[in-house]
């Protein structure tokens, strides 16, 4: 029962699917970040069911690009959009932390998501779908909900106030890091062996880069950080994709 709990708080959390309302504890928190991941499954088997249907070509680009959107509700698209406002601040630690915390949406996160999903959407419409092309994607997007779950698990905290705060305490730190760690090589291993190891070299690169800029702008990671590291690292990957596809590697 735990185990279902557990699921059933990370797809409450950070999914919009219906599912079973628990009052969130200690047991059923505890794992959490370890089930994140399996979102990542739900977007991709709607990814590939997208990919299957004979829908016309720009159809089908649409598709793509908002299967993400509607599992997870846009909750990482916010933190996306919040960080770009910090970032394009241009201000001090404490001026980007309080305008992560701002619930308004500043022009420059406008322009950015409108570049994002002009991009994405321009991704997908370069994108053919094959059944080891779904397969890779499917994983990375499993991968990149590993990486994330495990920088909570792994990374300083900005703030001890927020959404990455509250699953990062009621973690067990230990065993979430070495589970994730541990999920994460087996999937760089599968997407290696399926020809997609640029999907995974460009989900480790979003990750530097997402420490690098926690640490020195923000000086740590915050829930919104952790959205905009998985929009980036999808939208990198979709590129690491289309450019495998391109080569001939997929």
């Amino acid at each position: 029962m735990t185990v279902l709990q557990t699921i059933a708080v990370a797809f409450a959390m950070f999914s919009a699917l219906p599912v079973p309302q628990f009052e969130w504890n200690e047991k059923n928190m505890r794992y959490a970040m370890c089930a994140f991941p399996l979102i990542g499954l739900v977007c991709g088997g709607l990814w590939c069911l997208c990919g299957v249907l004979p829908l016309p070509g720009l159809a089908r680009a649409a598709a793509f690009c908002l299967v993400p959107v509607a599992v997870t509700g846009g909750i990482h698209l916010d933190g996306y959009a919040d960080t770009s406002d910090a970032l394009s601040s241009y201000g001090d630690r404490e001026k980007k932390l309080e305008i992560l915390k701002d619930s308004h949406c500043g022009a420059f996160a406008v322009i950015r998501l409108c570049c994002y999903f002009a991009a994405y959407f321009g991704l997908c419409g370069s994108v053919r779908f094959t059944p080891r092309a779904g397969l890779c994607w499917t994983l990375a997007l499993v991968l990149e909900r590993a990486l994330s779950g495990f920088s909570v698990a792994a990374f300083p905290l900005a703030k001890d106030t927020g959404l990455a705060h509250t699953f990062a305490t009621a973690a067990d730190k230990q065993t979430v890091r070495r589970f994730l760690c541990g999920l994460s090589a087996l999937l760089i291993l599968a997407l290696t062996a399926l020809g997609g190891g640029g999907l995974a070299a460009a989900a480790l690169l979003a990750l530097w880069r997402y420490d690098s800029v926690a640490k020195k702008q923000f000086g740590g990671i915050t829930g919104d950080l952790a959205g905009w590291f998985l929009q980036r690292a999808e939208l990198w990957m979709l590129a690491a994709l289309a450019v495998s596809q391109w080569g001939g590697v997929l």
